[in-house]
């Protein structure tokens, strides 16, 4: 019975829990190095994302016989200007949307307060049961709100961490790009034989899966930003940037993502214009079908191959174990488990075929 595949796994599963059991019986001890790990936690990060685009440039450069410093120097200069630019051409007038978005928030939640007591007050000309659903539905969407406050102030704190860290992320990042060739022999100088192939395999295959992911996620987020500006101004509603790029922004989380998007744009649309707010629910359903049904399939493949109902619980439970980090990264998380997981699948499938052959 010991041999057996499903005990070995809850043997497996069982001792996981024994070591999380007695990790938080003396995580005490482990304090000064969960502070570690926190402060170096968001500049790794964020290296990591610009490694992987950036890479191929460091590749190209490479290629053309470029010496290594002079390639990542170059690398680091178009990254400055690329920050620069937007710094100075896009940055004023994000600031300018963002401070009349605050001034005007006061009354655009009075109209939408207006809309729902006049919604209300129809309640005597309407149907019982159509009553229940809309009630139900101002509940939720009530709900909705409260967490999405939640999740916009936790999203804000994250950025002001992210800018304090922000001095670190040049550092990773050169040390990555000067170094990513010495990873793999570094790990698997520790193995042999077909353990060694096995390791160098499933390493290539979680720096796949991780480039698939990142440069597809980022680019599909970055073409939904412009489809949104541009439905935006053609609407003319206001603070078509501002909305554009946190619609650019939170179409980083899989699923959810565009849900988080349209909620302050249908609010803004709504005090603007009621009418709009059709306008603004057409531009973000035809984006999302582009994306959807065009864009991430040819960009992204079936790299990480992941059902949406496993997305879905996968980003709520890690929402509420890790809270925005959680769900930001919940996906990426899981495709690299699933790499491990299948190629351990892999060499155990040929370990009993070879057996079989043996025999």
């Amino acid at each position: 019975m010991t041999h057996k595949t499903w005990f070995q796994f809850g043997i497996g599963i069982i001792l996981l829990l024994v070591i999380i059991r007695m990790f938080r019986e003396v995580q005490d001890i482990f304090y000064p190095l969960m502070i570690v790990i926190e402060t170096v936690f968001l500049p790794i990060l964020l290296a990591g994302v610009l490694f992987y685009l950036t890479r191929p440039m460091v590749n190209w450069l490479d290629g053309k016989r470029f010496p290594k410093w002079s390639s990542i120097l170059i690398v680091f200069a178009l990254l400055f200007g690329v920050f620069w630019m937007l710094s100075t051409i896009i940055g004023p007038l994000v600031n300018e949307q963002m401070t009349k978005l605050i001034k005007n928030t006061p009354r655009m939640f009075h109209a939408a307060e207006e809309g729902i007591s006049y919604i209300m007050n129809q309640r005597e000309r309407l149907p019982e049961s159509a009553m229940q659903a809309i009630e139900e539905a101002l509940n939720k969407i009530q709900a909705m709100a409260m967490s999405f406050g939640t999740w916009l102030i936790n999203f804000i704190q994250s950025l002001l961490q992210a800018t304090i860290s922000i001095v670190l992320v040049p550092f990773f990042l050169f040390y990555m790009l000067k170094d990513r060739e010495k990873f793999t022999p570094f790990i698997t100088q520790f193995f042999t034989g077909n353990r060694k192939e096995w390791v160098q395999k499933t390493l290539g295959d979680l720096d796949n899966t991780l480039k698939s992911y990142i440069q597809g996620q980022l680019f599909v987020s970055f073409l939904i930003g412009v489809m949104l500006f541009i439905g935006y101004l053609v609407i003319r509603l206001d603070y078509a940037l501002l909305l554009a790029l946190f619609g650019m922004a939170t179409n980083v989380i899989p699923f959810l993502g565009p849900y988080l998007a349209v909620a302050p744009a249908l609010l803004v649309a709504w005090a603007q214009d009621p009418q709009l707010v059709i306008y603004v629910s057409i531009i973000m359903l035809v984006a999302q079908q582009i994306e959807s049904n065009l864009i991430s399939p040819n960009v992204m493949g079936k790299a990480l191959d992941i059902h949406p109902l496993t997305v879905i619980t996968v980003i709520l439970t890690a929402g509420n174990l890790a809270g925005i980090w959680g769900v930001i990264l919940a996906i990426p998380a899981y495709a690299v488990i699933k790499t491990i997981v299948v190629n351990l699948y892999d060499m155990r499938r040929e370990i009993k075929q070879a057996a079989t052959k043996n025999v």
